[in-house]
């Protein structure tokens, strides 16, 4: 197939378009003209096209002759800056002209939006009570960058409605790169004082891990995702007739809690690691799968565990599968 990938420069990207290469795939990506990131794409022999996903003549162009398009590019939390005009210029005006593009392609199969865990609310007081359910829970997005990408999935639903266009929709959940899950700042009690401040008793100068847990003594829980697990949910979603006009989740293959990472990691790094529990919001929450298992085969591999021994494997210069992610 011939394939776009919108956001190729990306953690995401850059290893779905490897993984598609290496599947006999023809790739081609939209890319930003300075976007420094380019060269590490040249080893994959992709075809790079320069322009914006506002401009709907560069988008034109993108799209010509696709067989399928990942719309992976926006503007997103981790990057940028960008300001609340940049969300709506990129996420929202983007998708619409990516959307205005693609349905006009005769041989257009399937249009897959990366989508995000950021619309559901998961930090109710108390945390969650059940897992999230991508088909019940409702979208309760906040902050321009959560909304944005709201309009995005409201415009792609539009779509299928009104022109059948083939399109599946993935929400990601928070996705750690390679090496990085070693240096998360919730594990940390130097980047948790910052917004806890009922922590600070307990920084004394020098970095401590933190087992926290909310003030009914239950460990934090969240469900993240290695970037190697968020690229297999996508490529399995290629090409699955059943997908077109649903929405998945994807994420790692279970929940984890503080008390099992922490400690864990703590060993792994010859950190000191204690026990804290905190008045503000806290974390708990977890997805349910169940959809995207049975519907496209969905099976992550990388649980916390290995997602940690990994990282270290990688900061040693060792080959864990994964492009690096700068």
């Amino acid at each position: 197939m011939r394939i776009l990938v919108t956001g190729i420069t990306g953690r995401i990207g850059a290893n779905l378009a490897a993984t598609l290469v290496g599947r006999g795939h023809e790739v081609r990506g939209l890319v930003w003209g300075r976007d420094a990131r380019v060269g590490k794409l040249r080893p994959l022999g992709v075809e790079l096209i320069e322009g914006s996903l506002t401009d709907a003549g560069d988008v034109a162009r993108a799209v010509a002759g696709m067989d399928a398009i990942y719309h992976l590019g926006g503007a997103f939390q981790g990057g940028g800056p960008f300001s609340t005009e940049d969300y709506f210029q990129i996420n929202v005006r983007g998708t619409f002209l990516m959307l205005e593009a693609a349905r006009g392609l005769p041989r257009l199969q399937q249009f897959l939006f990366a989508s995000t865990d950021a619309l559901y609310d998961k930090y109710p007081p108390g945390g969650m009570t059940a897992p999230i359910d991508p088909d019940r829970a409702p979208r309760r997005p906040r902050g321009p960058y959560a909304l944005s990408k709201s309009l995005g999935e409201e415009l792609c639903d539009g779509y299928w409605r009104t022109y059948r266009t083939p399109i599946t929709t993935l929400r990601f959940a928070l996705t750690v790169g390679a090496g990085e899950i070693l240096h998360f700042p919730q594990f940390r009690l130097s980047k948790l004082r910052e917004t806890y401040r009922d922590l600070e008793p307990l920084w004394h100068g020098e970095e401590q891990l933190v087992v926290m847990r909310d003030l009914n003594g239950r460990p934090w829980r969240k469900h993240i995702a290695d970037v190697r697990d968020i690229v297999a949910g996508c490529v399995v979603a290629l090409g699955v007739p059943d997908a077109l006009g649903q929405t998945f989740q994807l994420a790692g293959p279970r929940a984890f809690g503080w008390d099992e990472a922490v400690p864990y990691l703590a060993e792994r790094l010859g950190l000191p690691h204690v026990e804290a529990r905190s008045v503000g919001v806290p974390t708990h929450y977890e997805f349910d799968l169940t959809k995207g298992r049975e519907l496209l085969g969905f099976d992550p591999q990388y649980d916390i565990v290995r997602m940690i021994d990994d990282a270290l494997a990688f900061e040693r210069g060792e080959d864990v599968g994964v492009l690096a992610t700068g």
